[in-house]
């Protein structure tokens, strides 16, 4: 029982600080100071939340930005943001999938098929859009299904089901694509995903909009925290958390109106964000799935339908895949035989582990796909501007990925003696 009370404790979020603060201070922080010195305590014992990747943000820009200017530009701001998207969304699936402790290789072909079925579908078939996006989701989500069934229910090791998807939907491409080569996407809704702006207004608003719901919904956190007797964030940080995000926002926005303004598919990339991460963050499904990667015979005693979890994981992180492919064609305008090829499902992999989230299973968060997706793209605009060879893209790109890891070992390591995972 002792086991499955520790599990049921960390299957809320644990990267979250106010849960992290309670099993090392029960009494309510009331000052900037004693936040600090908890926060701090917390990063001595390993629990280092983002502190890594937003290091790494500022190292990366800083060595770029030294190296060529552009790296720091308007256009190159507004480019990066787009070029990110898709990969992003793709790592968002991801999530669920390490989180449990499982891998999916398919994401990259997975998309490519998508993408290709999407330009049939809307092209030859003649398909409306509002039909052929959902089919092609509906296709995603069915073979997420059957890889986590294979899993789940046949023990099979996600590695290997995910490398025959992937083999798989690779040859499901090359012959979705025949003899076409190129198929070229001309409807407008599709194109309007990855590729027109919003009004600067409208992008000012949205910041303020999102500022305000983050500080009701910190606000409202805190008072049930009061309310149940348990430590709360003090008001003073809550506000500068705040500020210092919609300073962030309001900042950003002001750049990219430099160039283009904040591309649509930032817009809605950052709904996926909030979305998901309250499906795993706050929700009793989102619990689960934290509990079935942190200890799954625990789940299984507490009641948790391990399999299913398992299952809902994997498909999760199909659809997301077939979204992404969805993205990419919009972004490309076009599909060919290479369409999910490349480094896709690497990449996506990397961003969700450089983000923080731990290949051990049992902890990450939505945002940590964002923020990996971030420094994967932005380590490849940059060395893209110094004119580096793909050898040397994918070399840095492993180096960044081997020392997230390490990273993450070591801070397990510390967190597993000090008792807090």
């Amino acid at each position: 029982m002792s086991g499955t009370g520790q599990q049921a404790a960390s299957a809320e979020d644990p990267g979250t600080a106010d849960e992290a603060d309670d099993r090392r201070a029960p009494a309510e922080r009331t000052t900037i100071t004693e936040y600090a010195r908890s926060w701090w305590q917390g990063v001595r014992a390993g629990d280092l939340g983002s502190l890594p990747i937003v290091v790494g943000l500022i190292l990366i820009t800083i060595i770029f930005t030294t190296l060529n200017e552009r790296f720091l530009s308007a256009v190159n701001f507004v480019n990066l943001i787009t070029q990110m998207s898709p990969l992003a969304i793709i790592a968002i699936g991801i999530v669920f999938v390490l989180v449990i402790a499982e891998v999916d290789l398919s994401v990259g072909y997975l998309s490519g098929v998508a993408a290709v079925l999407l330009a049939r579908f809307l092209g030859e078939e003649a398909w409306p859009v509002y039909a052929a996006v959902p089919a092609v989701l509906a296709f995603g989500a069915f073979v997420g299904f059957i890889q986590g069934w294979l899993v789940a229910k046949i023990g099979l090791p996600s590695l290997i089901v995910t490398l025959g998807g992937l083999v798989g939907l690779n040859g499901l491409v090359l012959i979705l694509i025949g003899g076409r080569g190129t198929i070229v996407i001309q409807n407008d809704i599709i194109i309007a995903i990855a590729n027109p702006y919003l009004p600067d207004l409208v992008s000012y608003a949205i910041v303020v909009l999102s500022a305000g719901g983050l500080l009701a919904v910190q606000l409202r956190r805190r008072r049930r925290r009061l309310e149940a007797g348990l430590s709360a964030t003090p008001l003073s940080i809550i506000g500068i958390r705040i500020g210092a995000l919609l300073a962030i926002g309001l900042a950003a926005v002001t750049f990219a109106a430099r160039s283009r303004g904040i591309p649509v598919v930032g817009l809605i990339l950052l709904v996926l964000l909030v979305v998901f991460s309250i499906v795993l963050g706050r929700t009793g499904f989102g619990r689960h799935v934290y509990a079935v990667g942190g200890n799954p015979e625990a789940a299984r005693r507490a009641g948790i339908d391990v399999d299913r979890v398992r299952i809902a994981c994997f498909m999760i992180s199909a659809t997301m895949a077939a979204l992404g492919g969805i993205v990419f064609a919009s972004r490309l305008r076009s599909v060919d035989t290479g369409a999910g090829g490349g480094q896709i499902e690497l990449n996506a992999i990397a961003a969700a582990v450089i983000g923080g989230t731990s290949l051990f299973g049992g902890r990450g968060r939505i945002s940590s796909a964002l923020l990996g997706a971030l420094v994967i793209m932005g380590v490849d605009n940059g060395m893209g501007l110094l004119g580096l060879s793909s050898g040397a893209k994918f070399v840095v790109t492993a180096v960044v990925l081997l020392a997230a890891v390490v990273v993450d070992s070591v801070a397990r390591r510390g967190r597993t003696r000090s008792g807090v995972a």
